[in-house]
């Protein structure tokens, strides 16, 4: 990550920094055990085997009806649960190399999802340390997070810095690049192997881990 040009990194959080996949994981095991204080057995594995197999938002509804709880437990509960648990995730070792090899450099964060599941992730990453400035997207109240250009200009006006002197690393191209380029910036996508979104196609500059940025820089000049 040497010679790394911009003097300010803002980086996403899921499939980002680790994999979202494993935060999905650690949340369903949290709701198996809020479970079985009610004797429900395997709830959390039954969960993941549903992500696995590709169930996408009904998950908690599906395993409520499976499982004859509908009329003791709601959907709410369980949500409250998963978002609010304390996360069972690591920051990926090239991850963990960039954010030290960075560590001259403004760094922020900018990222979507409910407030206190965000921060929670951050917290058990163990990065707050390192990082100058955190958006959690939804602190902000309903519409705006990404593609809304709000948090992107909190950070320019934080770290003092516009334009080609920033740019955003993250994974999702169908909403992370559009404020950002909009504003000048550089973008960067990490697709990695596993990524819940590394099925979407893109067609600027991607990479698949942080330690290969460098091999991008006559690229984009980071």
């Amino acid at each position: 990550m040497s010679g790394i040009q911009a003097p300010g990194v803002i980086l996403d959080v899921d499939d980002t920094l680790y994999l979202e996949r494993d935060y999905v994981r650690s949340g369903f095991n949290a709701v198996g055990r809020f479970l079985s204080q009610l004797g429900v057995i395997d709830a959390g594995a039954e969960l993941w085997a549903g992500f696995e197999a590709g169930v996408r938002g009904t998950a908690f509804n599906d395993l409520l009806r499976s499982r004859g709880l509908v009329a003791k437990v709601s959907v709410d509960q369980l949500v409250t649960v998963y978002r609010e648990h304390e996360p069972s995730i690591e920051l990926l070792p090239d991850a963990k190399r960039a954010l030290e090899m960075l560590g001259d450099r403004f760094i922020g964060i900018i990222t979507d999802g409910p407030s206190a599941s965000q921060h929670a992730k951050i917290n058990a990453l163990g990065i707050r340390g390192l990082i100058d400035h955190v958006v959690v997207t939804s602190d902000f109240g309903p519409g705006f997070g990404k593609p809304h250009v709000r948090a992107f200009r909190e950070m320019e006006d934080v770290s003092g810095l516009c334009g080609q002197n920033l740019v955003y690393v993250a994974d999702n191209p169908v909403k992370d690049f559009l404020a950002p380029r909009e504003l000048g910036w550089k973008t960067l996508r990490i697709r990695r192997p596993g990524g819940l979104h590394a099925g979407c196609e893109w067609d600027g500059e991607t990479v698949s881990e942080f330690p290969k940025i460098h091999e991008h820089q006559a690229n984009y000049e980071l």
